[in-house]
């Protein structure tokens, strides 16, 4: 199974692809995009669905799997995160590719056995379960990764519990 996760953000949205194969995950990209914040709303929108459908293109993933929002205090920030959550759904329904929503903390108990670990712990987590050489980086792209391994270890029931969109 392959697996794209998004960690969503219109200043920054960080993806990550796992592959699973008999228990075993191995890394195949991350990174994030980054989009300028004076730049109209719909042009930046448009960039990250058009990233997100050419990496959809490129390896053909059988699920994306995203983070859900986490609603803070600040109303703009969560209008600006849902607006990219939106975006990467669309481009993984005009993909046909299942798309499953993880909330933040399932995420963290899932890699670090701790609903509420920090974000280094998060990272060394991700690095050591996939034998990376490195931190994986920026914190957009580990956060990515976390998802989509979140999703490739899921147990099938889990994972029609997490939503399936298509």
């Amino acid at each position: 199974m392959k697996v794209v996760g998004i960690d969503p953000g219109t200043a920054a949205c960080g993806y990550g692809i796992v592959q699973e194969s008999e228990g075993r995950l191995k890394e195949v990209a991350h990174g994030c995009w980054s989009t300028p914040a004076g730049e109209d709303t719909v042009v930046r929108l448009k960039t990250i669905h058009d990233a997100v459908a050419a990496l959809i293109a490129e390896h053909a993933p059988d699920a994306v799997a995203l983070e859900e929002s986490y609603v803070g205090a600040d109303a703009r920030i969560a209008l600006s995160v849902g607006q990219a959550r939106g975006v990467v759904l669309v481009a993984a329904a005009n993909a046909g590719v299942d798309c499953c929503e993880y909330a933040p903390a399932r995420v963290k108990q899932a890699i670090c056995g701790y609903g509420r670990a920090e974000k280094a712990q998060m990272q060394r987590m991700v690095q050591r379960i996939l034998a990376l050489s490195e931190l994986p980086t920026p914190n957009h792209a580990a956060d990515a990764l976390a998802v989509a391994i979140c999703h490739a270890l899921a147990p099938p029931l889990l994972r029609l519990a997490a939503g399936s969109h298509r």
